[in-house]
């Protein structure tokens, strides 16, 4: 029989990128978790051969019929939804906890650095702290587990995307990166990396692994944005304290996590791209994205 590995977040990004990986590849059964298995996402899991069960990160018995008789899992944890480190951590454990019990041989999280205790408490990114220190629990418990941990999300220039600037002919790509390169991935491109490493285990069970597709500067972003549309974008050389301030909803998070990239935390475009040879650079990236910036 096929080995189980069970998918949290399967309709979401990550998830949703996992799964499809591991459908399509076929060497274990996907056990797909949702909140809502009526949802279209999960009934198109289900037709491509997936079991979907409803779970909920807050419910520890939906969580351990999850995980019930799985070999391993993929784990992420969704800061966003709610804000709450505290909260994060919590539902993490609980996941930990019940890998623990159950005798999973494998777990792939969805970690980021501890920020926090990096920086001895000069710096806060509650979206990273919570997910490194749920790294360090997973490792306390003896859960053989290898973090994943994601570059900047290629998908957040399409919600961020470049500001017209005051004189109307030329627009501006705010992110307060200077001229330190930033890391960038497509999520689509995280679920070869996450099945490769599960058809490994003896190489990768106990290591951080930092994806990224390519490091590039923000202007270098922006030169790229402006040879695929036609628009002249550049840098708006906004400064991290700057972009904090500015009128949205996590904008301080976001500030102090570009911090933390000016400290060039450790992502490798070489392993990245052995994981999954298939993983796209920003400009194919964007040349395939490039009709959400037809209205710019």
């Amino acid at each position: 029989m096929k080995r189980i590995i069970t998918v949290f977040g399967a309709t979401g990004a990550q998830g949703g990128s996992v799964a499809k990986a591991l459908l399509e590849d076929g060497t274990f059964c996907v056990r797909a978790v949702t909140r809502d298995t009526c949802k279209p996402a999960a009934k198109k899991l289900k037709e491509a051969g997936a079991e979907v069960v409803a779970a909920d990160m807050d419910n520890k018995e939906s969580l351990e019929a999850a995980l019930s008789q799985a070999y391993g899992a993929f784990v992420v944890t969704n800061f966003w939804e709610h804000f709450s480190k505290d909260k994060e951590i919590t539902q993490g454990k609980h996941i930990v906890d019940l890998s623990k019990k159950l005798g999973l041989k494998h777990v792939v999280f969805s970690g980021l650095e501890d920020v926090k205790k990096l920086t001895g408490g000069k710096l806060e990114v509650l979206h990273f702290d919570g997910k490194g220190e749920l790294e360090v629990y997973f490792r306390e418990c003896g859960v053989p587990m290898t973090s994943v941990r994601l570059a900047y999300y290629y998908s957040n220039f399409l919600t961020f995307k470049p500001q017209k600037s005051k004189d109307g002919k030329t627009y501006e790509l705010v992110l307060p990166m200077g001229n330190v390169p930033m890391d960038g991935i497509s999520v689509e491109d995280l679920g070869p990396i996450v099945l490769n490493i599960f058809k490994s285990p003896s190489e990768y069970i106990g290591k951080d692994i930092g994806v990224s597709a390519e490091k590039l500067t923000v202007a270098e972003y922006a030169a790229i944005m402006s040879k695929v549309t036609g628009k002249t974008i550049i840098d708006a050389k906004i400064s991290p304290e700057a972009y904090g301030k500015l009128p949205f909803p996590g904008a301080e998070e976001l500030a102090n996590m570009f911090k933390f990239y000016w400290m060039k935390p450790d992502r490798d475009p070489e392993l990245t791209h052995k994981l999954n040879p298939k993983t796209k650079k920003f400009q194919q990236w964007f040349e395939e994205n490039k009709d959400a910036y037809k209205d710019l």
